[in-house]
C-alpha cells in the first residue's frame, strides 16, 4: 500500500514538471525568415516573409542585395485562443524582383522583442535566366510585344554608287489595337540624297510575318540615293505606340475586356554594302549619271534669217539620279550669239527612283549669214541593270543662215554643193525696167560745202573722246577687286539661276539650291562633292586658303538644304537663303 502511494507521487510529480517544461517552451521567444522559394528565373517574383511569436519592435528588414522591393513591407497578425491557449504571430512580407542573374544572400533581418534584439538567419538564392511559366496569365506587355513589330524593308542591300534604293517601313500589328503612335526618333539618313514619300493615308493591309497572319499599315516611304561606297548604316525608326490588349475578363454580354498600355517599336539598324562604280571601260566624260537614259539635242529651227533665234536644247529622260548629275554642254560656233541656258527639270519620284526629264534650253541669235554646224556631243552613263557603262551621241545640227551681213570671220561653211541646171525661160528677167526717168543731178558741189567742212573736223573732235572712253577702260581694267566682284556676281547668279526659278516651292527649290552648291564647287575645284561629308567639305576649304565665315556659310547651306525635307520653311527663309547662297558663292570665288 506504502508503495503505491509512493508510485502516486512520483508519477503526479512527473506529469507536473513536464507541465512547467510545456509552459516553459509556449513562452520561448521565435523569429523566423521564410522564402516563397530558393531558385527562380530572372522573370519571376520572390516572396520573403519575417514571422514572430510575440509582438515586437523596431523591425529592420535586411538590405536585400541584388533584388528590388517591389512591394512590402507588409504586416499581418494573427490572434486566437484554442482551449484557454493563446496562439500570437505577425509576419512581415516583401514581393521581390532580382536585379541580375546569380547567387545573392538575404542578410538577416532584427526585432526588438521585451527589450531583446533577435535577428534571423540567412538565405541563399540563386537568380537563373528567364522561364517559362505555362500556368501564369500573359500580361499586356508580354501581348504587345508578340503582336507588335516595326520593320524596315530595304529594296536592294548592295547597291552601286548613285543607285536607288527604296526603304518602306511598315508596322505589323497581330490580336491587338493600336490606337495611337509617335515618332520617337527619326533617321536622318547620312551619306545618302533622299527623297520622302509622304503617306497620305494609313490603310492596314493583310500580309505575314515571320510565317504568320498580321495585318500591317505602312508608315514611311524614302527613296535613297548613296552618296559614299563601302558599309553605310540607316539609324533606326523608333515609335511609342498605345495600344489595347485583350484580357482573360469579359463583360456582360461575354466580350473581352481590354488593358491599355504602351510599348515603344524600333525598326533596329539596318546596313547597306554600297558598291564603287567599275573603273573597267569607264568614259572619260562620265559625270556620274546612274540608270538607264536617252539623250538628244535638238533646236526649234535650222533655218532663220541674222539677228532671229532659235531654242538649242540638250535633253535627258529615263530612270535614275536625274538631279544629281551635270548635263554635257554642246559645242557653238564663235559666231552664234549663246545665252546662258535655262534648266528645265520635270522629275517625278516613285518607289523606283527618280524618273523624267532635265534640259538645258540655250537662246542661240546668228549675226551673220552662212552655214554654221553644232557638232555631235557625247553622254555617258552606268547601267546597274547591265553593270556597263553606256554612251550615247548626238547627231550633228547644221543652222542655215539665210539672209543677213556676211562676214569673213564667221565660221560659215557649206556642207553639200549640188549644182542644178537653170531652164531658161522668157519672162526670166520681167524685173529689169526698160524704160527710165533720168533725174539731173544737183549743181551744188560737196567739196568746201558745210557738210564737206563738218566730216573734215569730226576726227578732231573724236579725240578728247577717244581719250576719255580710253582712260575709262584702262580705270576699269585697273579695279582688280571691282572686276572679281562683278565676276564673283555673275558666277553666282550662274548657278543659282535654277534655284530662283522655283522661289516659292520648298521642295525644288532646295533640291536646285543644293545642286547649284556642289556643281559650283564642282566646277571649281574639279572635285566630286557629292563623295565628300560635310567635314571633309570645311577641310577642302582651309586647304584652298577660304575663310571660315565663308565655308561655315556655305555648310550652313547645305544644312538647310536637307532640313527643308523634314521641316517647313517659309518663303521669307527661302529668299533668305537665296541670299545668302549669292552671297557665299560670290565671296568664295574671290578668295579661290
Amino acid at each position: 500500500m506504502q508503495q503505491k502511494i509512493k508510485n502516486t507521487v512520483a508519477l503526479v510529480g512527473l506529469l507536473f514538471f513536464a507541465f512547467i517544461l510545456k509552459a516553459q517552451d509556449d513562452d520561448a521567444v521565435t523569429f523566423d525568415m521564410t522564402v516563397s522559394k530558393e531558385k527562380l528565373g530572372i522573370n519571376e517574383r520572390l516572396r520573403v516573409d519575417f514571422t514572430m511569436n510575440q509582438d515586437g519592435d523596431n523591425f529592420s528588414p535586411p538590405d536585400f542585395e541584388g533584388f528590388r522591393v517591389i512591394m512590402g513591407p507588409g504586416q499581418s497578425t494573427r490572434n486566437s485562443w484554442i482551449n484557454g491557449v493563446r496562439t500570437f504571430s505577425r509576419t512581415y512580407s516583401y514581393t521581390l524582383a532580382p536585379t541580375e542573374r546569380g547567387k545573392f544572400t538575404i542578410g538577416q533581418a532584427s526585432i526588438s522583442i521585451d527589450g531583446k534584439i533577435y535577428k534571423s538567419l540567412t538565405k541563399v538564392i540563386e537568380v537563373t535566366a528567364a522561364v517559362d511559366d505555362p500556368n501564369a496569365p500573359p500580361t499586356a506587355a508580354s501581348v504587345a510585344d508578340d503582336n507588335l513589330y516595326l520593320v524596315a524593308e530595304v529594296s536592294k542591300a548592295n547597291p552601286y554608287l548613285n543607285e536607288a534604293v527604296t526603304v518602306i517601313y511598315k508596322l505589323y500589328v497581330g490580336n491587338i489595337n493600336v490606337t495611337n503612335f509617335r515618332p520617337l526618333d527619326n533617321p536622318t539618313y547620312n551619306n545618302f540624297w533622299s527623297q520622302d514619300m509622304p503617306v497620305k493615308q494609313y490603310n492596314a493591309q493583310d500580309g505575314t510575318y515571320d510565317g504568320k497572319p498580321f495585318r500591317y499599315v505602312v508608315l514611311k516611304r524614302v527613296v535613297l540615293y548613296p552618296q559614299k561606297t563601302g558599309e553605310l548604316e540607316l539609324e533606326p525608326l523608333s515609335l511609342d505606340v498605345s495600344v489595347e490588349v485583350p484580357s482573360s475578363r469579359r463583360d456582360f454580354f461575354g466580350r473581352p475586356l481590354y488593358t491599355s498600355t504602351n510599348k515603344t517599336v524600333s525598326a533596329g539598324r539596318r546596313t547597306i554594302n554600297v558598291k564603287e562604280l567599275p573603273t573597267l571601260g569607264k568614259p572619260e566624260n562620265f559625270s556620274g549619271a546612274v540608270g538607264e537614259f536617252d539623250f538628244s539635242v535638238t533646236t526649234s529651227k535650222t533655218a532663220l534669217n541674222a539677228s532671229e533665234s532659235l531654242q538649242a536644247s540638250v535633253k535627258i529622260s529615263g530612270a535614275g539620279n536625274l538631279k544629281l548629275f551635270q548635263l554635257p554642254e554642246p559645242n557653238f560656233p564663235s559666231s552664234l550669239e549663246v545665252y546662258e541656258p535655262e534648266f528645265d527639270e520635270q522629275v517625278r519620284t516613285n518607289l523606283s527612283g527618280m524618273e523624267g526629264t532635265v534640259s538645258n534650253n540655250y537662246t542661240v541669235i546668228p549675226s551673220f549669214k552662212g552655214k554654221y554646224p553644232i557638232p555631235s556631243i557625247s553622254f555617258s552613263y552606268f547601267n546597274p541593270k547591265t553593270e556597263e557603262y553606256a554612251t550615247l551621241n548626238s547627231d550633228e545640227i547644221l543652222i542655215n543662215v539665210l539672209e543677213g551681213p556676211s562676214s569673213g570671220n564667221a565660221a560659215s561653211s557649206t556642207l553639200n554643193t549640188n549644182k542644178q541646171s537653170v531652164v531658161a525661160t522668157g519672162d526670166q528677167f520681167q524685173f529689169i525696167s526698160l524704160n527710165t526717168t533720168l533725174i539731173p543731178l544737183n549743181d551744188t558741189y560737196f567739196f568746201g560745202s558745210r557738210s564737206y567742212f563738218l566730216w573734215l573736223l569730226l576726227p578732231l573732235l573724236l579725240i578728247p573722246l577717244t581719250i576719255l572712253f580710253g582712260k575709262k577702260r584702262e580705270a576699269i581694267a585697273s579695279d582688280i577687286e571691282g572686276n572679281k566682284i562683278k565676276k564673283a556676281n555673275r558666277l553666282a547668279k550662274k548657278y543659282l539661276f535654277a534655284a530662283k526659278k522655283t522661289l516659292g516651292h520648298k521642295e525644288s527649290f532646295y533640291v536646285a539650291l543644293e545642286k547649284a552648291l556642289h556643281n559650283y564647287l564642282k566646277a571649281k575645284l574639279k572635285i566630286e562633292t557629292s563623295e565628300f561629308s560635310k567635314d571633309k567639305i570645311i577641310e577642302l576649304l582651309s586647304k584652298k586658303n577660304v575663310d571660315t565665315n565663308t565655308s561655315e556659310g556655305f555648310i550652313a547651306l547645305l544644312k538647310n538644304c536637307e532640313m527643308a525635307r523634314y521641316s517647313p520653311f517659309s518663303e521669307v527663309q527661302m529668299q533668305e537663303d537665296y541670299t545668302k547662297a549669292s552671297e557665299v558663292i560670290s565671296a568664295m570665288d574671290k578668295q579661290l
